[in-house]
């Protein structure tokens, strides 16, 4: 499960989520950054990502494209970059067992 981070999320967190999050990515760093989150969404679904974010802009598109892309919406406030390391690594198994089920589409995580 690969995971493409909002430009809300820090590129920096990126080589620490490899080991449990292969793949994944930073729109910025797959030059898609100040892209429209329609654009994100088409990239994300395209190429087989997990989007996360900050916002509830992704969540609306599912709420009108349905699914995939499958999303994580984080629920931290304002929280470091070791913070949300630390959440998305914690929240791991239970994010991949929730988003391997056909009709779940988004976890929040608090």
């Amino acid at each position: 499960m690969k995971l493409l981070l909002d430009e809300n999320l820090s590129r920096r967190i990126v080589p620490s989520l490899q080991q449990r999050f292969p793949g994944s990515t930073q729109v910025a760093l797959v030059g898609l950054e100040r892209a429209a989150d329609v654009t994100l969404w088409d990239y994300a679904h395209a190429h087989g990502f997990i989007l996360v974010s900050k916002d509830d802009d992704f969540r609306d598109l599912q709420l009108l494209r349905g699914h995939p892309p499958k999303l994580i919406v984080l629920r931290l406030g304002n929280a470091t970059n070791a913070a949300v390391l630390e959440a998305l690594l914690n929240a791991a198994e239970r994010v991949i067992a929730t988003l391997q089920l056909d009709d779940v589409g988004i976890v929040e995580i608090f």
